[in-house]
């Protein structure tokens, strides 16, 4: 379970990270397409979308890790050896 839980939250930074540079780089096309400022407007776009989802992705990181701190020391898994071939 704990392992499921790791995985979406490294799925929801990773979408943070990709949703922030494509919807920076919609508002960039769309400057562009209205001011005819083209590329300004969209290189503008993406790395303002970047710089964003880079922040979002480090909050939700550094609230993960005050999560994690706070239930203290994970307990230590016993090696499981039936796993392995005979």
């Amino acid at each position: 379970m704990a392992g499921q839980a790791a995985a979406s939250q490294a799925w929801k930074i990773i979408a943070d990270l990709f949703g922030g540079v494509f919807v920076g780089l919609a508002i960039g096309f769309g400057i562009d397409h209205f001011a005819g400022t083209s590329p300004v407007g969209i290189i503008g776009g993406v790395l303002l979308g970047f710089a964003i989802s880079v922040w979002m992705a480090w909050r939700t990181a550094q609230r993960l890790m005050a999560e994690a701190n706070k239930h203290g020391e994970p307990k230590s898994v016993p090696f499981d050896d039936e796993d392995e071939g005979a």
